[in-house]
C-alpha cells in the first residue's frame, strides 16, 4: 500500500506487498480531470486483480471492487478516478493479485504489450535471406521485444559479424538469418517455434 500525490504526467507505480514483488503492476495516466489506472502484466500467464482507492480530493464509483482477470502479456484498465477541480487529490491505493483464476473475475477489454524474453534477442537479416520473413512477422505480432537489423543496410555491423564468425560463413550468401540469443549466435534458426525453443534452453 502506498500514498501517491498527482502532479506527474505519467506515473509508474510498482506494487509491493511484504516487501516481495507483485507479478502486476499499476500504472497511472493523465486524462483530462481525471486519474486512469491500469494493470500491466509482464509474465507469461494470466492473473486476477482488484485495484481498491481511498482518499480525498476526487470521486470514483461507489461500486464494491472486484477482481478482473489480466491476461499473459497486457494491459488492462482498472479504474478511473474523477479529479476535483482546484483541490490536489491524496489517495492510497492497495492491489490483490491472485494466480488462481476465478470464473467470476470481470473480463474487460485487454491491451497487447511487448515484454523482455529471458535472453536478449537480436536478429541480423542477410542480403540473401530467404526464410527471415517466417521469423520476422511471429515476432512483430508475438510477445517479446526484439532488435532487428538488415546488414545489406548497415555494412559496419555485417563487418562485425563476420569477425564475431571468424569469417567462417560467407554473409553474402547466407539464406537464413542470424540470431544472437543472449550473446551467443545461431545461424540455423529459421522459424519462430525455433527461435522459442533455443530461448527457452538455459
Amino acid at each position: 500500500m502506498k500514498i501517491l500525490h498527482y502532479g506527474l504526467i505519467y506515473l509508474f507505480v510498482l506494487l509491493q506487498a511484504n516487501a516481495q514483488e507483485k507479478p502486476i503492476k499499476i500504472i497511472v495516466e493523465e486524462i483530462p480531470n481525471r486519474l486512469a489506472f491500469y494493470a500491466v502484466n509482464e509474465n507469461d500467464q494470466a492473473f486476477d486483480a482488484k485495484l481498491t482507492i481511498t482518499g480525498t480530493n476526487f470521486r470514483q464509483s461507489r461500486a464494491t471492487p472486484r477482481f478482473t482477470r489480466v491476461p499473459a502479456t497486457s494491459k488492462v484498465h482498472m479504474k478511473t478516478i474523477i479529479l476535483m477541480r482546484g483541490k490536489k487529490p491524496s489517495y492510497t491505493y492497495d492491489l490483490e493479485v491472485n494466480d488462481s483464476l476465478s470464473k467470476r473475475a470481470l473480463r474487460k477489454p485487454a491491451k497487447k504489450i511487448k515484454i523482455s524474453p529471458k535472453k536478449q534477442i537480436v536478429v541480423y537479416v542477410p542480403k540473401s535471406c530467404l526464410s527471415c520473413d517466417s521469423l520476422i512477422n511471429p515476432l512483430n505480432d508475438g510477445p517479446y521485444k526484439f532488435t532487428f537489423h538488415n546488414l545489406e543496410e548497415q555494412p559496419e555491423i555485417a563487418e562485425q559479424l563476420n569477425r564475431s564468425l571468424a569469417n567462417s560463413i560467407v554473409l553474402d550468401s547466407l539464406e537464413t538469418p542470424i540470431v544472437n540469443l543472449g550473446g551467443r549466435l545461431y545461424t540455423k534458426i529459421e522459424t519462430y517455434d525455433q527461435l522459442i525453443e533455443a530461448l527457452e534452453k538455459e
